[in-house]
């Protein structure tokens, strides 16, 4: 099945390249630094110190792990980390976070030849994969090496579920080549379980999103760059990692605030950055008066919409939000991070697909942290609620941050099994 799997993956790769040129013409960083992907990069010196592997896909994998990683480079300084992501976005969080601290290059691709260089270079004990990137590859040649195999804060969807058991003798060879499967929810669990892992394998640790703390220096950017936004003290609005469809509803509901409200910034960020520019030109065709955060100009009193078309700023853009909906629950896309929101103590807004933050999601409503619509059109009436109601807006932001400290720990409980892990390895 592998084998298969392998073959038509070289099939497509004319497709795969031709897709990252496409979105390069409007995100270059996909067009760069290639040869990591094939497993081509200066490698860690062969001097017997042995390394620990963390694979996070994107910007929202990598914030998650922050914590984790930040626990092992004092837990274990006798291991060198290596830190992998899939997405630009990815790697220029993990650069600003994590520095010359720990190795950063791009995961290869789940290529044998491209696998087998990558291992070659860095020689891990230890692979942590951050939720649910499993690749046939990746585990296959890993555990070959000697390599144990750690899924940390891993989610099972039921929608995903359906889609591995469609494969499913695929899934189960995947899922064997796990030592350690550290699920955030017992329903994670046990649809990992319904999949083919092993009962011997399976925790569950909670959500390490939980976890997201921050750090003083981003507290006083965002304070700087909030006193800089509420120009004559107007409110903030970030609407917050949005999709294509999303920008409309938000601009709808955003015109319905100017005409009752008045003065308001609204933050616009795009979830990725290859559609910045055809965001701006939507904004500036209803005509908004749009100011681009890359600009590096201050927002004017004049100015309407801020376009966050910066990469790696959105958890400081949201520190200066007064109210934040959170983008890719007001249409079909699963929602994203909305504790993201709850860690600055802002009352946050989504639509009704909160499918890849079910549990975060469920808890936060149920606490009063958040607002979740049962249809996106009442976006407009629930902001100007919200705006119009500061000690409401107080309440749900204390409640957020009472979730957050109530659910914390999961990066101490995956700690724990990494160092079970590595004593074994």
């Amino acid at each position: 099945m592998r084998l298969l799997y392998s073959a038509l993956y070289y099939c497509l790769m004319p497709w795969i390249v031709l897709r990252m040129l496409w979105r390069s013409r409007l995100a270059p960083a996909y067009r760069q630094r290639w040869p990591e992907r094939l497993g081509y990069f200066p490698g860690l010196p062969d001097d017997g110190v042995p390394a620990i592997w963390v694979h996070a896909v994107s910007v929202g994998e990598t914030i998650a792990a922050a914590p984790l990683v930040e626990s092992m480079l004092r837990q274990f300084p006798d291991y060198r980390l290596v830190l992998t992501t899939t997405t630009p976005t990815g790697s220029e969080r993990a650069r600003a976070l994590f520095g010359d601290r720990v190795l950063h290059v791009y995961a290869p691709w789940d290529l044998p030849g491209s696998l087998r260089r990558f291992l070659d270079r860095t020689r891990p004990r230890l692979l942590v994969i951050m939720e649910t990137e499993l690749w046939p590859n990746m585990l296959y040649y890993t555990r070959a090496s000697g390599c144990n195999v750690m899924l940390a804060n891993g989610r099972m969807s039921q929608r995903s579920a359906r889609g591995y058991a469609r494969v499913a003798g695929l899934t189960r060879q995947l899922l064997s080549s796990l030592n350690v499967a550290a699920c955030q929810t017992l329903e994670d669990s046990k649809r990992f379980l319904a999949l083919g892992v092993a009962p011997a394998v399976l925790h569950v640790t909670g959500s390490v999103k939980f976890d997201v703390t921050l750090d003083e220096t981003l507290r006083t950017q965002a304070a700087e760059l909030r006193q800089t936004f509420r120009v004559r003290g107007r409110p903030v609005l970030v609407a917050a990692s949005t999709h294509p469809g999303e920008e409309a509803l938000v601009l709808g509901a955003y015109r319905d605030i100017r005409r009752t409200l008045g003065d308001c910034l609204r933050v616009l960020v795009p979830r990725h950055p290859e559609r910045f520019e055809k965001v701006h030109g939507v904004c500036a065709r209803e005509g908004w008066q749009v100011v681009r955060r890359s600009s590096d100009s201050e927002p004017s009193g004049a100015d309407d919409i801020l376009l966050g078309d910066t990469m790696g700023e959105l958890l400081l853009l949201l520190g200066t939000a007064t109210v934040v909906v959170v983008g890719g629950s007001l249409l079909a896309h699963g929602g994203h991070n909305v504790l993201e929101a709850a860690v600055w103590g802002v009352p946050a807004v989504t639509g009704p697909h909160m499918e890849n933050f079910a549990e975060v999601s469920a808890r936060l409503d149920a606490a009063g942290a958040m607002i979740r619509l049962d249809t996106p059109g009442a976006l407009g009436d629930t902001l100007q609620r919200l705006l119009g109601d500061a000690d409401l807006r107080q309440r749900m932001g204390m409640a957020g941050l009472q979730v957050l400290d109530e659910n914390r720990g999961a990066s101490a409980r995956l700690l724990a099994l990494v160092q079970r892990q590595l004593a074994l390895s």
